[in-house]
């Protein structure tokens, strides 16, 4: 038919070409495919199998029936929480706390790279990657901790400093005001390291030839950075800024979990905790995993537009 591409119909003796040209390669390269098995197999075993569990949201939950076994809800728990007050609270402390992240945490792996681009001296490079990465091994369990002892109101170099100024002790971790500060500072910490190992590898396949050329026309070593540099990784960027607008409603269950108190409880309760607690504290698994059905594809929908938008206006996707 006119103004449609025709496709190509392919003879039984190419079809059986190539089959045998693929079977060709799978022998060849047998051992890579090996290597792929452990992968593919905690994909399925982790991510699809667990699926069949996403119709606990469609179901009043008993124990004594099971999953399937369980009459049908319909949509009973996705209107539920969409008429509870949980929605706009949980939902709005999500996009916050995540938007606050995105704009400040994001571009700091970015600058810590092009930062450590342009030390020279190897020995303090190596050094000061080496004390960047090791905060990104620390649990948020050993964060908080630490937090705890050195904002403590006994005992703590926070608080005896205050003493010594003839201040009165407070307990930091259950101030409201201390909540966003703390949680931006400590993500910033804990992954700033780790985040510029991307970009590291982006800046050392930008082409040398390009600095090259910059500097004989007189380009400072800043003008270097922002005219070769960031361009030159402004796929990579693009590419984990769409990674990152899928997690918008996941904002670091285990650290917000952990920071959170009774004073900061209106700031720090999102979606995750939301879940968690509601699943695994009051026992309500079908309402639980509709709230979380939800998260999801509102998570794959902002993946979608946002690679959407990138593709339009900087020619940048995921596909």
């Amino acid at each position: 038919m006119a103004g449609k591409t025709a496709r190509a119909v392919l003879s039984p003796e190419q079809k059986a070409y190539n089959r045998k040209r693929l079977w060709v390669e799978i022998k060849k390269h047998w051992l890579l495919y090996v290597f792929m098995l452990p992968c593919l197999l905690s994909i399925i075993v982790f991510a699809y199998i667990p699926m069949g569990g996403l119709t606990l949201a469609f179901k009043n939950y008993r124990f004594d029936l099971g999953i399937y076994g369980s009459e049908w809800a319909g949509l009973k728990h996705f209107k539920a929480f969409m008429t509870s007050p949980e929605f706009w609270i949980t939902t709005r402390n999500t996009l916050v706390i995540s938007i606050m992240k995105i704009v400040i945490c994001f571009p700091a792996p970015i600058i810590l790279a092009l930062l450590l681009n342009e030390v020279r001296a190897k020995k303090y490079k190596s050094v000061i990657q080496t004390m960047s990465y090791l905060p990104n091994f620390v649990s948020w369990a050993v964060v908080v901790t630490i937090l705890t002892a050195i904002f403590s109101p006994y005992g703590g170099i926070f608080n005896d400093i205050r003493k010594s100024m003839g201040l009165e002790p407070i307990f930091v971790l259950g101030e409201r005001g201390a909540f966003y500060p703390l949680a931006i500072l400590t993500d910033i910490w804990k992954n700033v390291g780790w985040g510029s190992i991307v970009y590291l590898s982006a800046i050392t396949g930008v082409d040398q030839g390009l600095y090259e050329a910059a500097t004989i026309d007189g380009a400072s070593r800043w003008q270097c950075t922002w005219h070769v540099t960031i361009p030159g990784i402004a796929t990579t960027i693009g590419i984990m800024f769409i990674m990152r607008m899928g997690g918008i409603l996941g904002a670091d269950m285990d650290q917000l979990l952990l920071l959170q108190q009774p004073a900061n409880l209106e700031l720090s309760q999102v979606l995750d905790t939301y879940i968690l607690q509601t699943g695994i504290r009051y026992g309500k698994f079908e309402y639980a995993t509709a709230i979380n059905l939800v998260r999801s594809v509102i998570s794959l929908g902002m993946v979608t537009i946002t690679n959407h938008l990138t593709n339009k206006y900087a020619e940048i996707g995921l596909w």
